[in-house]
């Protein structure tokens, strides 16, 4: 079963990095005006788009480097 991660959408770093930010500047913004509440669930936001989508994840197979020689 493919998860939500595996989404080919989500491939470039470009798109994860955007979304990181996207969740960001959101929090900043809530924060800016003074909804520390709604700021502080989008700042959790924030840290779960960073560990899914550059901490713990995984590239397809394919991109990965190929195997060594065993000969």
């Amino acid at each position: 079963m493919i998860s939500d991660t595996e989404n080919p959408f989500f491939k470039p770093l470009w798109r994860r990095l955007a979304i990181i930010a996207f969740c960001a500047g959101w929090a900043g913004f809530e924060f800016y005006h003074g909804n520390n509440s709604w700021g502080w669930i989008t700042l959790a936001i924030t840290g779960y788009a960073v560990w899914t989508f550059l901490v713990s994840y995984k590239a397809d197979e394919d991109t990965a480097s190929p195997p060594a020689d065993e000969g």
